[in-house]
């Protein structure tokens, strides 16, 4: 007896452990969200490139788009242009389109529209990057400026991330003679990272320009300059003007290395322009658009995987362990008399097509009527199978009879009876002619109304919204309510009606 207690036990914590921590992974790493209304941000952003071609030259034009490999993945790309051929190819980690047409004139226009979001799930493509650069070639009055800024940048620095730091904030402070000679009367923010670059290679501590756009509703802006370095981990973000280390979270990474957004051959004046603006979209919808669209496992293996009209039905069949659940805290609790564990729950499932109230009277009509049938019937003598198949007819016919009237008289909710399971109809008014016949009439009225009841707050609590979609999207809760039945299973205290029952040995 002592070995199956500790087996229960061990069970139970078993099961409660596992479906905590799978609903916690699910929350907290994979970032589902727990609520139906969260919703996630939805990024539409419009780069319009403007130039004048040359009317007998034929035209390309290329320009970087992002590689969207790091934060966020692309729910839509389009290129938007007239009588221009399009390809996309990659260079060096970036993404380039280029428009090519054998003749233009005049004014062109093109566009590159990109709908985005952040990456919703599974582990961010970690890329790699060179330790080591071989040192530009400096000499003259520059290399001695160099070496004089680098002596305080090394002795003021312990590794790579704080070197980096100390020679950005070195290289912004303008007033040093050496940082004026380097930077040649340009205090540019392009200029200023090729000293960055020009001291870094010096002590071999690679380098590369990152060109990034903010993501912020209507306002204007053109690209701003970051730099990186990898530490054999990690890329490291510096800001070249502030020295602020870590990319900020708006930023969206265009494109990496020295050359130029757009280059146009067969054209001159060219201009990009930036547009963005941004909207929200529920979290979940979201989610499976974006696992549609790369390779992450997100929701593969979750019932929102399946086919929607499959969805439908598993929405209300997950559901059936709350109702069961409910019975069970009625029954072995409280106390509340029902027609068994699995009756009230069908009702309540069947509540879903009536409606709650008028459920309930069209339950208890039909049952009413149904029991002084199956009272009449008794006095036949007859068996029970062909007994029940009387019943079962009547139900039909009675059903038959209610959807009709109900019609006529404007009840549209009437005609959903039809969806009523005529068979645990048939099989409750049974069990309660039984129950009567064995227990009595004042017996048999108090299960039907106990019935009743667990079955009315069993759909109550099935129908709840939020409840649905969080045991839907978290279906690893079952495995703890498995493990509180578990534990109930060996009750054997009081129940809560059994206060009233033995009230009167209480005062003796």
């Amino acid at each position: 007896m002592r070995s199956l207690t500790l087996h229960l036990k061990v069970l139970i914590t078993l099961l409660v452990s596992l479906g905590i921590l799978i609903t916690a992974y699910q929350i907290f790493i994979q970032g589902i969200p727990i609520t139906e209304d969260a919703t996630d941000d939805l990024w539409n952003i419009d780069a319009k490139v403007e130039f004048q071609a040359n009317p007998r030259d034929p035209i390309k034009v290329q320009m970087f788009v992002p590689p969207l490999n790091r934060d966020y993945v692309s729910l839509n790309e389009s290129f938007i242009s007239n009588n221009y051929g399009v390809s996309i190819n990659r260079v060096d980690g970036n993404r380039k389109v280029t428009w090519s047409a054998r003749r233009a004139s005049g004014n062109q226009t093109l566009y590159y529209r990109l709908v985005l979001t952040k990456r919703y799930s599974g582990e961010k493509p970690k890329d790699k990057g060179p330790i080591f650069r071989d040192s530009i070639p400096v000499e003259g009055a520059e290399k001695i400026a160099a070496e004089a800024l680098l002596a305080p940048i090394r002795q003021h620095s312990a590794d790579v991330e704080t070197f980096i730091t100390e020679t950005i904030k070195r290289v912004n402070n303008i007033n040093d003679d050496n940082v004026k000679l380097l930077l040649a009367g340009d205090p540019s923010t392009s200029r200023k990272a090729q000293v960055i670059e020009l001291l870094l290679s010096i002590a071999h501590v690679p380098m590369e320009r990152v060109h990034t756009i903010r993501l912020i509703s209507e306002q204007a802006q053109s690209p701003e300059l970051w730099l990186r370095s990898f530490n054999g981990e990690n890329w490291l973000y510096f800001n070249p003007e502030t020295g602020e280390q870590g990319l900020p979270t708006d930023r969206l990474i265009w494109w990496t290395g020295d050359d130029n957004l757009v280059n146009v051959d067969g054209g001159k004046k060219a201009q990009v322009t930036f547009s963005m603006n941004n909207s929200e979209m529920n979290a979940i919808r979201l989610a499976k658009l974006t696992d549609e669209n790369t390779d992450a496992d997100f929701l593969e293996y979750s019932l929102y995987g399946l086919p929607l009209q499959t969805q439908q039905t598993y929405q209300i069949m997950i559901m059936i362990p709350i109702g069961v659940l409910v019975i069970l805290i009625l029954r072995n609790l409280i106390g509340i008399q029902t027609l068994g564990t699995f009756t009230p729950v069908l009702i309540a499932l069947a509540f879903r097509e009536t409606q709650l109230g008028f459920g309930i009277v069209l339950f208890t009509i039909i049952t009413a009527l149904g029991l002084s049938l199956r009272s009449y019937l008794e006095h036949l003598k007859l068996q029970m199978l062909p007994r029940l198949s009387v019943v079962l007819t009547f139900v039909v016919v009675l059903i038959a009879v209610i959807s009709l009237f109900s019609h006529k008289l404007g009840l549209e909710r009437g005609l959903s009876v039809a969806l009523f399971p005529m068979v645990i109809l048939t099989m409750t008014i049974e069990r309660l002619s039984i129950t009567w016949e064995e227990r009595g009439g004042g017996h048999a009225f108090k299960v039907g109304v106990g019935t009743i009841i667990a079955a009315s707050l069993a759909h109550v609590l099935m129908s709840i919204p939020e409840l649905i979609y969080f045991i839907f999207t978290f279906p690893a809760v079952l495995m703890i309510l498995v493990g509180f039945m578990l534990a109930m299973g060996r009750y054997r205290g009081y129940r809560l009606t059994e206060l009233f029952r033995f009230k009167a040995f209480l005062k003796d």
